[in-house]
């Protein structure tokens, strides 16, 4: 039977069956396919960190992993700048004055189904390394105290918002010297039995020390007010007293670890006793004086990416003249450790711009004793515990 031409034209533009894939290349693509979800997952949706230091010690321990949710705040797209090669030096052989060598490219940040809000425990790219750009500098968790537009201030310890008693969640820890006159097992098992932890020691025990102001023999502890309270009511503690800091504190030292720039009217702030300090707020205009521009030096010239700008006589210059009025532009957030005297936030180094945020720690999915032996090293009550 004759072939219809019709048909024979159709067969003839039928491609030819490509080749079965092999393993090896099989393997590739389901390697290449989950690396791409999961840099994908981690960028937009939750991020896994861990905590090296005691900072947030009550809430979050040495040892602890957690998932960090990104979608609460929304994530944002990267911000690394372009270099513009204009010598053969490199960024980070610069410094911090490369950044008029760059090119800062716009970023945004994705919706999100909340924001900020006062006590979320943070995570977000350290303010004080101008050498770097904002994604790729440390990382740091805090909660935040206050939010934009909030007036802060701590009154022996104790946080106000807008003249008002703050309701800080978490457990705030404190810094003692406990005085006892013969230091011995019984208490150093009372300070492992109520989670006093020194994580520079093998054991986790703090050390015998002496107060240098009297002599005494005791230890020095960092522990929430109701552990205080305990060790106060015990027989062989002889005084509670808490450790004195004495520090320059922003806005003070108003570029921290930067440069030289000091408030030209310094507060004497300390840790314990600080502010009131108002938190920036977007579209907020604000008069500069030498008594307040120490607050707003960072941020009309660091995070906020303006041109011209220098510090001279206690003043914010633009092109060589004193600027006595600016717009915020971005949202602010006043960040603290909830180890009070064992924390550098933002008391030392100020506030924490809107685009430095990096999302919201939600819960530990594992928690690691450093100090405990291997049968013991895992914290289960800790495990999949929600964080507040």
């Amino acid at each position: 039977m004759r072939i219809p031409f019709f048909q024979t034209k159709r067969e003839t533009q039928n491609p030819a069956p490509k080749p079965p894939k092999t393993k090896t290349r099989e393997w590739a693509d389901s390697l290449i396919f989950a690396i791409v979800t999961a840099t994908l997952l981690r960028w937009s949706a939750v991020e896994a960190y861990t905590i090296p230091s005691e900072s947030m010690e009550g809430t979050l321990l040495v040892g602890d992993y957690l998932f960090v949710s990104k979608l609460h705040y929304g994530p944002i797209t990267p911000q690394t700048p372009l270099q513009v090669p204009l010598t053969h030096q490199t960024l980070w052989e610069k410094g911090p004055q490369s950044y008029s060598d760059l090119i800062q490219l716009p970023t945004y940040r994705f919706p999100s189904f909340s924001s900020v809000q006062r006590n979320d425990v943070v995570v977000f790219h350290v303010p004080h390394e101008p050498q770097r750009p904002a994604d790729l500098r440390t990382n740091l968790i805090k909660r935040c105290i206050a939010v934009a537009g909030d007036t802060l201030e701590i009154r022996n310890g104790q946080v106000f918002l807008n003249g008002q008693p703050g309701a800080v969640a978490g457990q705030p820890q404190t810094t003692y010297f406990m005085a006892v006159p013969a230091p011995n097992d019984e208490i150093r098992r009372a300070l492992r039995e109520h989670g006093v932890v020194d994580y520079r020691e093998p054991d986790g025990i703090p050390q015998v020390v002496a107060d240098p102001a009297t002599g005494q023999s005791g230890f020095v502890i960092s522990c929430p007010a109701d552990v205080a309270s305990y060790f106060r009511q015990q027989p062989y503690v002889k005084a509670l007293t808490v450790v004195p800091y004495e520090v320059s504190l922003f806005p003070d030292a108003a570029d921290f670890d930067v440069s030289t720039a000091v408030s030209a009217a310094p507060n004497h702030w300390q840790l314990d006793q600080y502010g009131p300090l108002p938190v920036p707020k977007k579209g907020q205009t604000v008069n500069l004086t030498p008594a307040n521009a120490a607050i707003y030096y960072k941020i009309v010239s660091q995070y906020e990416h303006n041109q011209g700008i220098s510090w001279k006589d206690g003043m914010i210059q633009q092109n060589g003249q004193p600027l006595t009025r600016y717009t915020i532009k971005q949202n602010y957030y006043f960040m603290m450790g909830d180890n009070r005297h064992n924390s550098e936030d933002s008391r030392f180094w100020g506030f924490v711009p809107e685009d430095h945020i990096v999302g919201k720690a939600i819960f530990v999915w594992l928690s690691l004793d450093p100090n405990a032996g291997f049968l013991h090293k895992i914290r289960w009550s800790r495990l999949l515990r929600s964080i507040s």
